[in-house]
C-alpha cells in the first residue's frame, strides 16, 4: 500500500525515539508488564512516554465512539473537542476503510506526536459476511471452522479499518435465560476453554498469531472478566456471588486459556462480583490476571462502565470511580471519560500516581507499536482490499458450512427428515420465519445487511426446483413486537390469530407440515433477558392447532437461547435446531432438511423441561441423597411435579444415520504419576448414509478432598464415517487430565479411583471405564 508522506515522518519520528533509547527519570521500564517482551518495542514505548505530557498520556486512555468526524472535519461534540487536542486514543464502532482513513488523518492533524488512534468494533461473529451466532457454531464441536469463521471475520474488519476486535465472549452460560448466552460456547469449562482459544487464534492469525503487525490480523480481547454469566436470576447486568471455588473451577479457565494462547486485550464485566464491581476489583486485575497469570496486554473498561460503579453505590462520583478503576488495573476508559475529565487533578491531589498512568499508557503504546500503526497508520484502510475481501465467495462458502454444521437435530421421529423429493409432494411452509429475513444473521450482526440474508423459503425453493416438490406459505402468526419503552409483548396482550385459518388450511392439504418458528433476534443479545423461555407470543397455540390436522410436522427454530421445547417434544415428529444462522441461513437449513448435509451438531447448553429447573447442567455435584429415577423413594433430591433430568442435555444431537459404541477399552486400570494410559471405543456407522459423530470422554472422580462433578468434559474427536464404516476413536488420560483445586485450593490431581465414559453425550453411561491414579 502506498505511503503517504505524513506516515514517512513518523517512521522517522519512531526511528529517533529507538536510538534514544529509555530516558531515565520518568520512563516506566521498571513497572511495566509487556505484552511482547520484544525489547525493541519497550524502547520505543519508553521513549515516546518521557516525550509526553500528563495530558496527552490521559488522551491515550480515552475511548469514544466515532461520531466526531464524519464528513472530513471534526464535528462540534465533545469528543470532538477531545480529538482536536489530540487526546483520543482510540475509537470504536465506525467502518469503512476510506472513513477511517480520514479519522485517521483528523487525528494525526491534531496530534502533537503523531500517535495513530487504534480503531475497534465488536465483531462478534463475523463482519459482512455473517457466520452463525457464536453459540450455535459452536455446536459444530469443530475447532477448525470456528479458527476459520473468526480469521475471516478478522480479514474483512482489519480491511475495512478495524484492528482491535471486542471478541471473543467466553463468559461460562448456564442459564437461557440470560440473552447474551447467544455470544458464548455454553456451559462447559473444558469445552469454553478450547473455543476460546481457537477463537484467538483466528482473530488474531492462525500461522503466527502473535505477530499483529500484519495487515490481515488483529488484536482480541477476552471478555467479560469475570463471572457475568452468572448473573442472578439470567438479568443482565444483574449482580453475582459466588465462591472462590466456583470462580476458579468455572469461570476463570477460559480466560487463562485465552491468556495462554496470547490474547492481546481484556475488557471488563458490568456485574459486581461478591460486592465488587469488577471494573474496580484489584482482585480480579492486579492479584489474577497480572500477578499470577502474567498478562502484559491492555485491559478495557465495558461501555460506560467507570461510571456505572456509582449507581453500583460502589464509588461516590465518577471522580472516586475513576480513581477505583485505574487502582485496579484499567488501561483504558469506554465512553465514561471519568480518566479524561478526572485523572489529571487526581494526579494532583496525589490520589492517583503518573507512574500508574505510565503504566497504562505503556500498555496502549505496545498495543499500537504492535500494530503496526506507528510505520503505517493506515495500514488497516486498504480500500482496494477491502473490495477483494468482504463478502467474496470463498467467505460466503465457509458461512454455508458453518450454518450446516451448527444445526442440531433434536428429534426424528418415524425419520420424517430428511424430506425425500421422490417422497415428498406437497409441503405447507408455516410460521413467522418462512420468509422472515431480518433476524437470521442474529444479534450482534454489526455490519450484516439483514437485506442480504437468505430466508428459508428461498433456500428451499431453490432446494427443490424442478423436483416435482410443491411449497405452500402461509405466516399463521406473526412474531410479537417488544415495545422497549414499555417492555411489553404487544402480542402477548392481543394474541393475533388470523391467520391460524389459512394456516391450518394448507397443511390440511399437504403431506407434511413445516413450521418455521422462534424469536425475533433482539429477544436475545445484550439486555434481552426473559423470564418465559418458550416459543414467545402465540406459535405454540398455533402449533396445538396444527397438530389436530395429524399430518407430520416438522419444526425449525430459529432462536439465540435453549427454550423450554417441552409439549413440542411431546406433540411434533421433528425438531431441527437452527439457531441464528447468518446470511446463508436459507441454503444451510435447506441442504439439512433435504439431506444434503447430515446434520452433527451437539448441544452445548441443556435445555431444561421448563424455567423452574434453571439453572440446569450436567456437570452438577451429587448430594448426599441423590436421586435414581430406576429407584425412587422420599427424602431424596428430586422434584415432585418435574423429572431431575433435562429435556435435552449437552453433548446431545441426532444424526440421519446410526451410530454404535462398542468394546471400550482402557490400556491399564493403573494410571501413575508422570505416566499415561489410553481409553478407546469403535464407533461403527450403522445406518444408511455417511455422516460425523462427536466421540465425547467424560471423567467422574470418585472420592476427592472435596465434592467433585458426577461427570466432566475432558476430551472430545468429532470423526466422520461412511455408512457401514468402524473406527476406533482413542483418548489419552494423563495427571494433567485428573487435576482439580483441592481442599486447600492447590491445582493437583489427587490418588484415589476414577471412572470414564466413552460416550454420545453427556447422559450417555453405556460405555463405562474405572481406573485409578496411584504414586
Amino acid at each position: 500500500m502506498k505511503k503517504v508522506k505524513l506516515s514517512i515522518v513518523i517512521l522517522g519520528f519512531v526511528l529517533v525515539l529507538v536510538s534514544c533509547g529509555k530516558v531515565e527519570g520518568q520512563g516506566s521500564a521498571t513497572q511495566w508488564q509487556s505484552y511482547s517482551g520484544d525489547q525493541v518495542v519497550e524502547r520505543k514505548v519508553d521513549s515516546l512516554l518521557n516525550l509526553m505530557t500528563l495530558e496527552e498520556k490521559i488522551g491515550q486512555m480515552n475511548q469514544y465512539s466515532g461520531n466526531f468526524a464524519t464528513t472530513g472535519e471534526v464535528a462540534d461534540t465533545k469528543s470532538g473537542e477531545y480529538l482536536k487536542k489530540g487526546m483520543i486514543g482510540s475509537t470504536f464502532n465506525v467502518f469503512g476503510a476510506d472513513h477511517l482513513r480520514m479519522l485517521q488523518e483528523q487525528n494525526l492533524k491534531h496530534s502533537r506526536l503523531k500517535i495513530p488512534m487504534l480503531f475497534a468494533a465488536d465483531v462478534i461473529h463475523g463482519l459482512e459476511t455473517t457466520f452463525p451466532i457464536p453459540l450455535a457454531e459452536a455446536c459444530s464441536w469443530d475447532l477448525e471452522l470456528m479458527k476459520k469463521s473468526a480469521r475471516i471475520a478478522a480479514e474483512e474488519a482489519t480491511a475495512s479499518g478495524v484492528a482491535w476486535n471486542f471478541a471473543p465472549m467466553i463468559d461460562i452460560a448456564r442459564d437461557p435465560r440470560w440473552g447474551r448466552v447467544m455470544e458464548g460456547a455454553g456451559e462447559d469449562v473444558y469445552y469454553g476453554t478450547q473455543v476460546a482459544r481457537a477463537r484467538v487464534r483466528g482473530f488474531q492469525g492462525i500461522e503466527d498469531y502473535t505477530d499483529l503487525a500484519k495487515p490481515n490480523t488483529m488484536m482480541a480481547c477476552a471478555k467479560h472478566f469475570v463471572g457475568y454469566g452468572a448473573a442472578q436470576a439470567g438479568r443482565d447486568y444483574h449482580s453475582v456471588d459466588m465462591s472462590d471455588r466456583t470462580l476458579h473451577e468455572i469461570y476463570l479457565p477460559p480466560f487463562k486459556a485465552a491468556v495462554d494462547e496470547g490474547v492481546a486485550s481484556f475488557m471488563t464485566s458490568f456485574n459486581d462480583l461478591n460486592g465488587v464491581p469488577c471494573t474496580g476489583n484489584q482482585y480480579l486485575f492486579q492479584e489474577i490476571l497480572r500477578d499470577r497469570w502474567n498478562f502484559g496486554g491492555m485491559v478495557l473498561t465495558d461501555y460506560t462502565a467507570i461510571m456505572e460503579m456509582v449507581p453500583h453505590g460502589f464509588a461516590r462520583d465518577l471522580k472516586h470511580a475513576s480513581e477505583l478503576a485505574i487502582d485496579a488495573g484499567i488501561d483504558m476508559d469506554m465512553i465514561s471519560e471519568g480518566f479524561v475529565t478526572h485523572l489529571k487533578s487526581l494526579v494532583e491531589e496525589g490520589k492517583v500516581s503518573e507512574a500508574q498512568i505510565d503504566v497504562a499508557v505503556s500498555r496502549i503504546l505496545e498495543m499500537k507499536f504492535l500494530l503496526g500503526l506507528f510505520d503505517d497508520p493506515y495500514r488497516y484502510c486498504d480500500a482496494e482490499r477491502e473490495k477483494e475481501v468482504v463478502m467474496n465467495p470463498e467467505h460466503l462458502k465457509v458461512a454455508r458450512e458453518a450454518a450446516q454444521r451448527s444445526i442440531v437435530l433434536l428429534k426424528n421421529e418415524y425419520s420424517v427428515l430428511p424430506l425425500k423429493k421422490e417422497e415428498t409432494k406437497r409441503v405447507a411452509l408455516i410460521g413467522p420465519f418462512v420468509k422472515e429475513r431480518e433476524s437470521l444473521n442474529g444479534e450482534w450482526a454489526i455490519k450484516g445487511d439483514r437485506s442480504k440474508s437468505v430466508t428459508l423459503m428461498e433456500g428451499l425453493e431453490e432446494k427443490y426446483e424442478d423436483s416435482g416438490v410443491t411449497f405452500t406459505y402461509a405466516q399463521g402468526t406473526p412474531l410479537p413486537v417488544i415495545d422497549r419503552s414499555t417492555q411489553k409483548v404487544s402480542t402477548t396482550e392481543v394474541p393475533d390469530k388470523s391467520g391460524f385459518a389459512k394456516a391450518v388450511e394448507i397443511a390440511e392439504n399437504s403431506d407434511v407440515i413445516l413450521v418455521a418458528m422462534g424469536e425475533k433476534f433482539h429477544w436475545s443479545g445484550e439486555a434481552a433477558s426473559r423470564t418465559d423461555i418458550t416459543l414467545p407470543g402465540n406459535q405454540r397455540e398455533l402449533l396445538k392447532e396444527l397438530k389436530k390436522t395429524g399430518k407430520p410436522i416438522v419444526l425449525v427454530l430459529f432462536n439465540g437461547r435453549p427454550l423450554d421445547l417441552s409439549w413440542e417434544e411431546k406433540n411434533v415428529d421433528a425438531i431441527v435446531e437452527a439457531w441464528f444462522p447468518g446470511i446463508m441461513a436459507g441454503h444451510a437449513v435447506a441442504d439439512v432438511l433435504s439431506g444434503d448435509y447430515n446434520p452433527s451438531g451437539k448441544l452445548v447448553m441443556t435445555f431444561p423441561r421448563n424455567v423452574g429447573q434453571i439453572p440446569i447442567f450436567y456437570n452438577v455435584k451429587n448430594t448426599g441423597r441423590p436421586f435414581d429415577e430406576n429407584n425412587p423413594t422420599d427424602y431424596k433430591s428430586f422434584y415432585i411435579d418435574s423429572p431431575n433430568t433435562p429435556l435435552y442435555p449437552f453433548g446431545y444431537g441426532l444424526s440421519y444415520t446410526s451410530f454404535e459404541y462398542a468394546n471400550a477399552k482402557i490400556s491399564s486400570d493403573q494410571l501413575e504419576r508422570g505416566g499415561s494410559i489410553t481409553a478407546s471405543v469403535e464407533v461403527t456407522n450403522t445406518g444408511d448414509m455417511d455422516g460425523e459423530e462427536v466421540v465425547q470422554l467424560y471423567i467422574h472422580d470418585k472420592v476427592g478432598t472435596v465434592v467433585r462433578p458426577v461427570k466432566e468434559l475432558k476430551g472430545f474427536k468429532k470423526i466422520n464415517l461412511k455408512k457401514g464404516e468402524t473406527k476406533t476413536v482413542e483418548f489419552t488420560i494423563d495427571e494433567e487430565t485428573l487435576k482439580m483445586y483441592n481442599i486447600d485450593m492447590e491445582w493437583v490431581a489427587e490418588t484415589g479411583e476414577f471412572e470414564a465414559w466413552l460416550a454420545a453425550s453427556s447422559s450417555d453411561e453405556s460405555n463405562h471405564l474405572e481406573f485409578s491414579l496411584v504414586e
